[in-house]
């Protein structure tokens, strides 16, 4: 399910902010080369982001504004609720005060409630479960719809991408970047090669985890369409008149 559709300048906010750090995410331009030997997106208008060494690093899951948790005291049943973590990070409990649950792992909430009820219950212990939740992934590029999207069940890049509605014609489907946020917070970039997994079912679809970002590039077909056309009939003081062909299309 599509939960909003930002501008794009909004998207690539929001996926910096996600990504932990001040520095604002690059708009991809392929000029450095990683240690997996793919392009390393660099900067053009922002700061350059020292990508760290692709890994499937499994992270403890943390709460996010919107996630639900079921909390159960067995010494005190009556106060067994189920609550949303609201936009401020915090979620409301009978007896205490209002709980930071945002940005903390099931075992960090249940210390912290724990203490919490230390005042009010002889034997507080605490049990936390998290529900789930889908995964909410950021799609940009050369797509139909890009924005923020919750995917739910198995996800992988190749599905988020047809979810924004496809690749677009001018999209180079064996390029899509998957950039994500690290074990010690900094970003990871990888490639993926999404035209392999359409023709042949291969693996090298990705599986996405909360807060990846999956940006399309355009071909390079599609660039130099670009190019032209701003060039000769968007900046040329003369109007031409001319007839290319690039692959298999033709402008005129």
């Amino acid at each position: 399910m599509r939960s909003s559709t930002p501008t794009a300048l909004t998207l690539i906010v929001a996926a910096g902010l996600v990504l932990g750090g001040c520095a604002m995410p690059a708009i991809p331009r392929m000029d450095l080369l990683g240690p997996r030997g793919d392009p390393v997106p660099q900067g053009r208008g922002f700061s350059d982001i020292p990508y760290a060494d692709w890994s499937d690093y499994e992270p403890d899951y943390r709460f996010y504004p919107g996630d639900e948790i079921e909390i159960s005291l067995p010494s005190a049943p009556e106060l067994n609720k189920t609550v949303t973590v609201q936009p401020d990070g915090r979620i409301a409990l009978p007896l205490i005060s209002t709980v930071m649950a945002a940005d903390r792992t099931i075992g960090e909430l249940q210390t912290t409630l724990t203490e919490a009820y230390s005042g009010q219950l002889l034997r507080p212990q605490v049990d936390v479960i998290a529900r789930a939740a889908p995964l909410k992934v950021f799609v940009g590029g050369e797509v139909g719809t890009p924005g923020v999207f919750d995917l739910t069940g198995d996800s992988d890049a190749l599905r988020a991408v047809i979810q924004a509605g496809d690749f677009k014609t001018s999209a180079d489907r064996s390029k899509v970047i998957i950039i994500r946020r690290g074990p010690d917070g900094r970003a990871m970039m990888r490639r993926a090669d999404l035209l392999r997994g359409l023709k042949n079912g291969d693996s090298d679809v990705v599986p996405l985890r909360r807060f990846d970002i999956v940006y399309v590039p355009r071909s390079g077909v599609a660039e130099a369409s670009l190019f032209l056309q701003q060039y000769f009939r968007d900046l040329s003081p003369v109007q031409f008149g001319f007839n290319y062909a690039l692959g298999d299309r033709v402008i005129q």
